[in-house]
């Protein structure tokens, strides 16, 4: 593939983003092991340029790690991380919520219902790698809609980290619970009802098990 810059290289970017993320959120790339940006190219399927964005955005994020002379380190898994992120997100993203519900776009509704329509499906099938794409795409709405652009730019690696925590200890019971305060807050968020939003939103983040 060539290297050279076109209109298709934000797109090819993202493409790469979102699977590399992936890799690495369901652990498919093994918390501290090393990999080459050569073999991240052959494993994604993207150029050189993409595929060095998705890594200079999760090495911002904290998830990888550029290790001069030995590679790229996946982040390893610290058994304090989840108490802190959590904390972080409680604070965050119940104000997120709100301001999200009181700016709603019709768009942004009928992605909220693709959500809660994917995460019942996982719910039922136990699909946990389902439920994590549909969690992201939950949290790309979030970021498209909230008003607050340094709000939701500050909550994407926190939510990121959650969503590999959380896969780390994930079972029937956790999915399920995930799913259930998922859909309060998407059905808090249709009706437009800011306040139920950022309550909802709250105890999403304080049920969580990661």
């Amino acid at each position: 593939m060539s290297d050279a810059p076109d209109s298709s290289t934000p797109s090819q970017s993202r493409l790469a983003y979102l699977k590399l993320e992936s890799l690495i959120v369901t652990l498919r790339l093994a918390p501290g092991s090393l990999v080459t940006e050569k073999q991240l190219i052959a494993e994604l399927g993207f150029g050189r340029t993409p595929v060095r964005e998705a890594i200079q955005k999760l090495e911002w994020q904290g998830l990888i790690a550029i290790k001069p002379r030995a590679g790229l380190q996946i982040a390893a898994l610290n058994a304090d991380h989840p108490a802190m992120v959590l904390q972080t997100r409680r604070q965050l993203e119940p104000l997120a919520a709100r301001l999200m519900a009181s700016a709603i776009t019709a768009e942004a509704r009928q992605r909220l219902i693709d959500c809660a329509k994917a995460m019942t499906e996982c719910a039922v099938t136990g699909d946990k790698e389902g439920f994590l794409a549909a969690d992201k795409s939950f949290d790309e709405v979030l970021e498209d809609t909230c008003p607050n652009p340094f709000l939701s730019q500050a909550l994407g690696a926190l939510q990121t980290h959650s969503r590999r925590y959380w896969y780390h200890s994930a079972n029937q019971a956790s999915l399920d619970l995930s799913v259930s305060l998922h859909v309060r807050v998407i059905r808090a968020l249709l009706q437009g009802d800011a306040g139920e939003a950022e309550r909802a939103m709250g105890d999403l983040i304080d049920g969580l098990r990661i």
